[in-house]
């Protein structure tokens, strides 16, 4: 048996975490630069607060409501996210993490109801974070029980779906693509063969629909009746391609603050690639003005490294040359992006010493970076070229203090 354990609307929660005086009352967090709500509370959704809304048009409502506005706060996120983890595996079962809010828990040998229990026990009295507990005997099906104890107040939080009779009763009810691996992308096809509900999907052909979609399909089916068969590993792989993009607080108008932007989203991205300890082959740049308003402009650049590097040296300069090479005057440019193509694995990366422009080995400076932003919080060490003061950083007018980093 498998339980996947996710933390209720997850980024709001936190917010709550640190401030008692709002739980039980709606709470909202928006996306990057204060646009779209990416996080609501129970509260919120009850008062039919919408998803993915600009701000700009629910402001008046969420005032009127006197709900809670936080700007996004990442680094409390991920700290409170790595707390979940830590608090779970005291309770003895093998772990894996899925993504920042949910986890797997493998239940073999275990009693399923008291360790679902047990799951929301222990985070609600260490973290205080609220969460729901699905547990059937594969991962899909594990998906789709977490489903139902979020949406069935009957459930408090908890679904056990243990017996076929149980998840085929929950499949005849749900839409076939809302199953965990099959999304909007494959609803059409799904439908002209006569496939709406997830229990048509269980009962189809798998052989039949791999033609129509991939192994993940055939997979999908197989959990879907009880077979254990996707590896977590199957779903989240290494980026291939790594971008960090921001809409810029105030408008970048000359090419300076331009460049200063670009330096910090190239350093993040290189970041995120030695992450995953994988080399770089392509920097891809793009900048543009806004979409909504006259003479809009947008221009994008894409250089080969002269060979692979995570050197965040040389991503940083390069990117900063791109943007020079890509500026013009008499725009006001409103979001920029770094990009880092064609990444690869750095145990698989052979070089060529007699390549011309071959960077010298970098390893002990750049780990003295990452070394820094560990222990002392991401930005603190800088480049040179890295302006500390940022009047185009994104808005964040919101945001609640770090208390924990």
């Amino acid at each position: 048996m498998f339980a996947l354990a996710d933390c209720n609307s997850f980024y709001a929660s936190c917010e709550q975490v640190f401030r008692p005086d709002l739980r039980n009352k709606p709470v909202v967090v928006l996306s990057n630069g204060d646009g779209c709500i990416i996080s609501r509370s129970k509260e919120a959704r009850a008062l039919g607060i919408p998803d993915l809304q600009p701000l700009f048009k629910v402001e008046h409502q969420l005032r009127r409501s006197r709900v809670a506005i936080f700007a996004n706060n990442y680094p409390l996120y991920d700290d409170l996210s790595r707390r979940v983890t830590e608090t779970l595996l005291e309770i003895g079962v093998p772990l894996e993490t899925y993504s920042i809010d949910e986890m797997f828990l493998d239940l073999a040998g275990y009693d399923s109801a008291h360790c679902a229990q047990a799951i929301r026990d222990i985070v609600w009295d260490q973290v205080k974070i609220p969460m729901s507990v699905g547990v059937a005997p594969t991962r899909t099906l594990a998906k789709l029980a977490n489903q139902v104890a979020k949406k069935t107040a009957a459930c408090d939080g908890i679904c056990i779906l243990d017996e076929p009779h149980k998840w085929r009763w929950v499949l005849e009810r749900m839409p076939a693509r809302t199953i965990w691996g099959v999304g909007g992308k494959l609803e059409r096809p799904l439908l002209e063969l006569g496939i709406r509900s997830a229990l048509d999907l269980a009962r189809a052909n798998p052989k039949v629909l791999r033609r129509h979609g991939n192994i993940n399909l055939q997979r999908t089916i197989e959990e879907l009746n009880g077979h254990s068969c996707l590896e977590i590993d199957d779903v989240p792989a290494d980026k291939r391609q790594i971008y960090s993009t921001r809409s810029l607080g105030t408008r970048a108008r000359t090419l300076a603050p331009l460049q200063e932007a670009v330096a910090l989203y190239a350093g993040r991205a290189a970041e995120q690639l030695r992450g995953q300890r994988h080399l770089t082959r392509a920097v891809h740049l793009f900048m543009h003005t806004s979409s909504h308003e006259p003479g809009f402009h947008s221009a994008s650049k894409v250089v080969q490294l002269p060979c692979p590097s995570d050197d965040i040296r040389v991503i940083v300069a390069l990117a900063r040359q791109m943007a020079g090479d890509l500026y013009r005057p008499g725009h006001a440019f409103l979001k920029v992006g770094v990009g880092l193509l064609d990444v690869v694995d750095r145990r698989h990366c052979r070089f060529d010493l007699l390549a011309p422009g071959q960077p010298t080995p970098s390893d002990s400076p750049v780990s003295a970076f990452d070394t820094i932003d560990h222990k002392l919080g991401r930005g603190t060490s800088l480049l040179p070229n890295q302006e500390t003061q940022r009047p185009w950083a994104m808005r964040q007018q919101f945001r609640s203090p770090r208390y924990t980093t």
